[in-house]
C-alpha cells in the first residue's frame, strides 16, 4: 500500500514553517509543498498568544497544501524551548532462566524498568531511546537476547517536557481544525534530516539555532548520548543590539542579518554602521567592531551552554565527527570558526540531506526540522502502518 503523503510544521519564534512530502516507490522523500510565514504570538519557542499564533499556521499550511496540491488535515508538529531536557535512566534486572540465557522476556522486563522514571507532576515523556544493554561486567550490547549472563541491564535515554507547553502547541493547530498526529522534538527532527550513517556512528552533535531557542542533539559510541534545548535564540541577538546600540528592533535585525559576524576581527579598520533616522531614533553611525563584539558575546555564551551539557554528559570528547549547525541561526557569518573555538572540533552548516526539494530555497539549514520532521513521519509509517505517537524508539531508527 502506497504511503500517504506527510505534512509537518513547525511553530518557531520567528517564523512558521509547513512542508509536505511524499515517497516514491523507491522510499526517496521529496518536498512537495512549502510554506513559511512570520510567526507572532510566540516568545521562546513558548506560546503566548493562541490567536495571533494560528495566523501563521495557517498562512503557512495553506501555502504547502496548494504547492503540493495535498488537502492538509492532520499534520506532526515539532517542539522546542528550554522547558525539553533529557536524562540516561538505568533499568535492571537478573536473567530469569536457569541456564541463565537471556529472553525476550527480560529484555521487554528491563525496557519497561528503564522507561519508568520518576518525574515531576506536570512533566510527560516524549521520547525514550534505548542506548544500550548490559550484561554483567560486558557493556555497550546492542542484542542481548540470547547472550549467556546474570544480570541485564540498560540505559534509556529520555526526553521530556512540560505538559501545558506542549498543550499549547497542540491547542494553536486544533484551533485552525488541524489534528496533531504527534509532536516530536525538533533535536531529533533536525539529525534525521542533516546527518549521514557515518557522522552519528564517530560521534556528532547537531545544533538548533533558532529564534527563540537552541536545541541539540549528540551521538556518542554509536547512540544518542544526551538531548536538549535552551530558551535563547537569534532573537537575543538582536535585543542585545537594540539595547546596546539604541535601537529600533527591526533595524537591529536587519543590520544583523546585512553586517552581523560571529567573529570580532572581522572588522577591519575603523568601519562604522550609518544608521538614518527611523521611527525618532536620531541619525548617527556605529562601529561595526562593536557591533561585532555584541554578537560575538552572545553567540558564545550559547554555545557554551550547549558545551556545558555535552561535557556533563560525556560527550564532548567523543564528536569525532564535530558539530553540525542548523536552523535559522546558523546563516550568521564566522559561525563555524566560532564554534571551533569553543568546542575543539570541526563545525560545519548541516542542510537537509536525506530529503530533495529543498535545494533552491534560500538558508536550507533552517528547513532541517521541518524537513526531519517529514522523515520522521514516513519512518514512523514504516514501523507501525500508521501515523500515531511513537515514543518508544530503539536506537537503529536513528542510527540509519
Amino acid at each position: 500500500m502506497a504511503i500517504p503523503p506527510i505534512a509537518a510544521l513547525e511553530i518557531g519564534t520567528t517564523q512558521t514553517i509547513a512542508l509536505v512530502g511524499e515517497m516514491d516507490d523507491a522510499r526517496r522523500v521529496t518536498i512537495t509543498g512549502r510554506g513559511v510565514y512570520k510567526t507572532t504570538g510566540v516568545r521562546k519557542g513558548q506560546i503566548i498568544d493562541v490567536e495571533l499564533a494560528k495566523v501563521g499556521v495557517v498562512r503557512a499550511v495553506q501555502q504547502a497544501s496548494e504547492e503540493s496540491e495535498v488537502d492538509v488535515g492532520r499534520l506532526l508538529l515539532a517542539a522546542s524551548g528550554g522547558h525539553i531536557e533529557s536524562k540516561v535512566n538505568r533499568g535492571s534486572v537478573p536473567v530469569r532462566a536457569r541456564d541463565q540465557i537471556v529472553s525476550h522476556e527480560d529484555v521487554e522486563e528491563v525496557i519497561e524498568l528503564a522507561q519508568a522514571v520518576n518525574l515531576p507532576s506536570d512533566r510527560d515523556i516524549m521520547h525514550t531511546v534505548t542506548q544500550s544493554f548490559g550484561l554483567d561486567d560486558q557493556t555497550g550490547i546492542m542484542k542481548p537476547e540470547g547472550l549467556h549472563g546474570a544480570q541485564l541491564s540498560l540505559d534509556m535515554l529520555v526526553i521530556h517536557a512540560l505538559r501545558n507547553r506542549i498543550d499549547n502547541l497542540r491547542k494553536v493547530v486544533q484551533s485552525v481544525e488541524l489534528n496533531v498526529d504527534d509532536v516530536v522534538f525538533s533535536g531529533l527532527c533536525a539529525a534525521l534530516a542533516t546527518l549521514t550513517t557515518e557522522q552519528k556512528r564517530a560521534g556528532v552533535v547537531v545544533i538548533d539555532l533558532g529564534g527563540g531557542t537552541t536545541s541539540y542533539l549528540a551521538y556518542a559510541d554509536n547512540v544518542i548520548a544526551c538531548a536538549g534545548s535552551f530558551g535563547v535564540g537569534g532573537d537575543h541577538v538582536t535585543n542585545d543590539l537594540t539595547q546596546a546600540f539604541n535601537l529600533p528592533t527591526a533595524r537591529a535585525e536587519e543590520l544583523k542579518r546585512s553586517d552581523g559576524h560571529a567573529l570580532v576581527g572581522a572588522a577591519t579598520g575603523l568601519k562604522r554602521l550609518a544608521i538614518p533616522q527611523d521611527l525618532g531614533f536620531q541619525e548617527r553611525s556605529i562601529s561595526l567592531k562593536a557591533f561585532h563584539v555584541v554578537i560575538n558575546a552572545r553567540l558564545a555564551e550559547t554555545l557554551r551552554l550547549v558545551r556545558s551539557a555535552l561535557l556533563e554528559a560525556g560527550a564532548l570528547s567523543k564528536l569525532g565527527a564535530g558539530v553540525v549547525f542548523t536552523g535559522g541561526g546558523a546563516a550568521m557569518p564566522g559561525l563555524t570558526e566560532l564554534g571551533r573555538a569553543i568546542f575543539g572540533v570541526p563545525c560545519q552548516i548541516g542542510e537537509p540531506c536525506n530529503v530533495s526539494g529543498l535545494d533552491a530555497v534560500e538558508n536550507p539549514a533552517a528547513y532541517a526540522t521541518v524537513a526531519g520532521l517529514v522523515l520522521y513521519g514516513f519512518k514512523t509509517y514504516q514501523e507501525t502502518g500508521i501515523i500515531r505517537p511513537f515514543k518508544e524508539f530503539i536506537q537503529g531508527f536513528f542510527r540509519r
